[in-house]
């Protein structure tokens, strides 16, 4: 894999674990960092709960030695909260500092925050320009395709991310409106791509190695970030190293390997976040890893009946060893 730059920081490769809200913590930023992935990103943290030192954004702006290089994710709409909270964070540990303009949460939303900036790209240009110029980390913006169909404005808004002082942007290929249903438009990523000269990552509906080799033909885009594609399968950075470096397809997981794998991630996040929270969220996770293997439904209707770590390893024991 050639060597991939965001400003002055280097990658080891260009597959990116894109940020989501639940699921990109700590301990799953980990394993993918160990899986291959070039850059993990946070989930993402309001500026406004950074600013008025909520307690709850202590644990999602944690990071961890084993997962450099790192992008944090903030939100917010106000220019000056959002310098704020770029100056208060700029002493913790991490490479890369993303702005999000592409969440369609209506809570967020209704605030003029994450995909609503899309609407006003002289206020997005203002927030981007207010953190790049309160930071020494390089500064990225995801973006969506538009608002709506009537309003698909990506590349305009790559434009003035790039004047802002963004050193690249991350284009999810569909609207807010459609939040994520239907098929990704992967032409608004080629369009961002001729208008821009920073790097453009490509987002939306990336689920196998195969996705990216056709997203790279397609739209010429120069990083590739894999968000529910991870979900259960954080295999898919070896998978997409191993073809993009010309090695062919690799050999899927065991339903051992599997089980393994939910057992460390489940210790992790009750390491984490302690055994009550940990193992509640590992309850999505472990449908994750194993939609669409043999006992497959019956494990995850058990798996909601699930409250200790003991628990847990017994149940993979009984229905995911070879």
């Amino acid at each position: 894999m050639t060597e991939f730059f965001i400003g002055n920081v280097k990658l080891k490769n260009n597959i990116i674990l894109g940020p989501m809200a639940g699921v990109s913590d700590l301990p799953f930023r980990v394993i993918c960092s160990e899986m291959g992935a070039g850059l993990v990103c946070t989930e993402m943290v309001s500026a406004k709960a950074i600013v008025y030192k909520n307690k709850n954004t202590i644990e999602l702006l944690q990071t961890d030695k084993r997962e450099h290089p790192v992008s944090l994710q903030i939100f917010g709409s106000d220019p000056e909260a959002m310098a704020e909270a770029t100056r208060m964070i700029e002493d913790r540990d991490f490479e890369i500092l993303d702005i999000n303009m592409g969440c369609p949460v209506p809570k967020v939303v209704n605030n003029g925050d994450g995909s609503a900036l899309m609407k006003n790209p002289i206020l997005a240009g203002k927030v981007i320009e207010a953190v790049a110029k309160n930071t020494s980390r390089p500064v990225t913006v995801k973006i969506r395709k538009g608002f709506d169909d009537d309003h698909v404005n990506a590349p305009e808004m790559a434009h003035v991310a790039e004047e802002s002082g963004a050193k690249a942007v991350a284009v999810h290929g569909r609207t807010r409106e459609q939040y994520y249903a239907g098929k990704a438009d992967w032409q608004v990523i080629r369009a961002v791509k001729e208008k821009v000269k920073i790097p453009v990552i490509g987002n939306g509906d990336l689920n196998t190695a195969k996705d990216v080799l056709r997203m790279k033909e397609e739209t010429g885009c120069d990083g590739f970030m894999i968000a529910r594609g991870a979900q259960g399968n954080p295999w898919i950075f070896k998978e997409i190293i191993s073809e993009l470096e010309g090695n062919g397809p690799i050999e899927r997981p065991s339903s051992t390997e599997i089980g393994e794998m939910i057992l460390r991630h489940g210790r992790a996040l009750i390491e984490f976040k302690g055994e009550y929270t940990g193992i509640r969220e590992m309850r999505k996770h472990t449908a994750w890893y194993t939609s669409g293997l043999r006992n497959s439904s019956k494990l995850r209707g058990l798996i909601n009946e699930v409250n200790s770590y003991d628990e847990l390893a017994a149940l993979i024991d009984k229905y995911m060893k070879n």
